[in-house]
């Protein structure tokens, strides 16, 4: 779109923490369960993103997700941005969340079996 793009012809940084945001939680309504999505809610405690190339306007992206470490109290999620046309690597993000109960909306801590399903690393589920 026309308004993602910067001064310098760039899709804008917070383009990329937009399509972050987006991935993940697409992620969570395509993996978690029914009762997961309504017990759960998500809220970001910290991004980083590398960028390495710039998006420009009328480039097709590709996102990755995937968790890597998983405790009761936080998901370290990663995120590749590839341009569709060659896989090139346009930018890399770590974010880390904290689930959040629905009816508290208070940190809740997330049941093993859940961490276990989404978890890229099993040694983190202690």
């Amino acid at each position: 779109m026309a308004s993602d793009i910067d001064e310098l012809g760039h899709v804008n940084n917070t383009v990329y923490l937009r399509w972050v945001q987006d991935v993940a939680a697409s992620h969570w309504r395509t993996v978690a369960s029914a009762e997961a999505q309504t017990a759960f809610a998500w809220v970001v405690l910290r991004h980083e993103i590398d960028y390495k190339l710039p998006a420009l306007l009328g480039d097709e992206v590709l996102l990755r997700t995937w968790v890597g470490d998983a405790t009761r109290l936080m998901f370290e999620r990663h995120t590749q941005i590839l341009r569709r046309h060659d896989e090139q690597l346009l930018a890399r993000a770590r974010t880390l969340w904290c689930p959040i109960s629905t009816t508290t909306g208070q940190p809740a801590r997330v049941p093993r079996e859940l961490r276990a399903q989404f978890s890229a690393d099993k040694r983190s589920l202690s």
